[in-house]
């Protein structure tokens, strides 16, 4: 790559902000649980909106005392991910020695992982977080900053045809001679000459700096293509691929990696009053071609949220609608599928405290004040009937929970977990540990032998200000209960 066109790229970063995010409609930003032998870390990535462009690390650290830690940003798969670049040191704060800042340039688009170099009293241990990398939209040049350019730039043309019109009438003259007609003449020529040359030089310029931007433009994020189509209680959702050579991350409809044992995780919410949810699990029928019966489920309009990782790690949120008639004939919910029918929205905001069903109670510990852009662990309980944490607590498809932040207006979705916002697939490849994934194999959750608890957290950020419904899964039994709450975010 030269360095003008490198230069270009830079300066386009200026005219870049944020549309419909990648893994997560409307949210960038990736939010971790890391644990890496002794050392705990809470980790923020903020990612850029512009590739290239800077990602804000943020750690903060519990468990064994760390006495440093260093960052790198490198693919999760391929050649380049065996050769990573020099770590940077995270600068520690002088008021608070549990938190580390830190920053890196993300020079490419596609799947990353911030890797994590952590040295203490106990030694030294490795962890990665994966985060996906992507330009997400393009925007206009600002008026101001556009005017500002072409005044200086009508200034540097005039005043290079003065350099020339000078050159030539007076540059050979002995000093105090006064130039002739003929070197005026000549003088009006070169000027006009100047003029017309510069002009091209800037039109030129106008029509590289527009196919550099086009082609720039096409590495900007587009979720790949879902049509949903319902046959009696059958719903089936074709994705389709995007082409190699027309998307840097190649992403294919038929390189889907178990997540949580399942290649798709579903939710369906009806619309607009949010009033029934289901987190559903199709099965992949073919490539690109997702196939589920439904449940018996309200007639409405519903808009689905699909996430699906691709093989090389890289997570999607593939979004449609549906709309289920009344007359519907429903199934029965899959064993790992979930369903909730809050009151809608405008019916009142939903509290602390959802009572669920079965008697039982899900209580939400609510921050006193919700804010925009700042990292929360939620913290939800689960008590039984009779008020008492419950105590025939079961891992809901290997974690001891799972929740959805859904703005009411639909521009933000993020299915998250304890661990955090990062797909449980892509953390496994950013740890090495993906020897023999495939997506027609289960991914293994491990052997849970202590107790569960009643008490789950999930680390998230709300990305913008407005109104949420939080929807929270737990498993007792046999039973997965789904609670919803309701958030004002300032």
């Amino acid at each position: 790559m030269s360095l003008v066109r490198l230069f270009l790229i830079f300066l386009l970063c200026f005219f870049i902000a944020p549309a419909a995010a990648h893994a997560h409609v409307g949210t960038k930003d990736v939010f971790e649980t890391v644990t890496a032998g002794p050392y705990k870390l809470y980790v923020t990535v903020r990612m850029p909106t512009v590739i290239p462009g800077v990602a804000i690390v943020e750690a903060r650290s519990s468990g064994a005392p760390i006495s440093g830690i260093h960052i790198t940003p490198l693919p999760i798969t391929g050649e380049a991910a065996k050769h990573p670049p020099t770590s940077d040191p995270m600068i520690r704060s002088t008021d608070d020695p549990a938190f580390f800042t830190g920053s890196l340039w993300m020079m490419a688009s596609g799947s990353w992982q911030v890797r994590f170099e952590i040295a203490g009293g106990a030694g030294e241990q490795v962890a990665s977080v994966p985060v996906p990398a992507v330009a997400l939209s393009t925007l206009k040049m600002q008026r101001g900053l556009g005017t500002t350019l072409a005044v200086l730039a009508f200034f540097l043309v005039i005043s290079m045809a003065g350099i020339v019109a000078a050159a030539v009438r007076e540059a050979r003259l002995e000093p105090g001679l006064a130039p002739s007609p003929d070197r005026r003449r000549r003088a009006i020529l070169a000027t006009a000459g100047s003029l017309v040359f510069m002009g091209i030089l800037v039109w030129l310029g106008g029509v590289w700096w527009n196919a550099e931007a086009a082609s720039y433009a096409t590495d900007v994020y587009r979720p790949l293509k879902v049509t949903p189509s319902l046959a009696g209680n059958v719903l089936t959702l074709e994705v389709q691929a995007f082409h190699p050579d027309k998307d840097s991350r190649g992403r294919s409809n038929n390189d889907f990696l178990p997540d949580h044992g399942h290649l798709m995780h579903l939710y369906a919410i009806r619309q607009p009053g949010m009033d029934a949810v289901y987190h559903l699990h199709p099965s992949l029928a073919g490539p690109g071609e997702f196939r589920i019966t439904l449940p018996a489920m309200p007639a409405g309009d519903y808009t689905l949220y699909g996430d699906v990782v691709h093989a090389t790690g890289f997570p999607e949120t593939l979004v449609s609608t549906i709309t289920v008639p009344g007359n519907m004939a429903g199934g029965s919910l899959g064993a790992d599928d979930a369903a909730a029918y809050p009151q809608p929205l405008g019916a009142g905001q939903l509290g602390d405290s959802y009572k669920l069903p079965d008697g039982y109670v899900m209580v939400w510990d609510r921050p006193s004040r919700l804010t925009a852009n700042t990292a929360y662990s939620f913290r939800f309980h689960l008590l039984d009937s009779s008020g008492k944490p419950a105590s025939d607590m079961q891992l809901y498809m290997g974690m001891t929970g799972h929740a959805a932040f859904v703005k009411t207006d639909g521009t933000v979705f993020a299915h998250t977990h304890p661990e955090g916002s990062a797909a449980m697939a892509a953390l496994m490849l950013a740890n090495g540990e993906h020897e023999g994934m495939s997506m027609d194999m289960p991914m293994e959750m491990g052997e849970h032998n202590e107790p569960i608890s009643n008490t789950v957290e999930f680390p998230y950020g709300f990305p913008s200000a407005g109104r949420y419904r939080i929807f929270v899964q737990m498993k007792h039994g046999a039973t997965i209960e789904t609670g919803a709450f309701d958030a004002v975010v300032e």
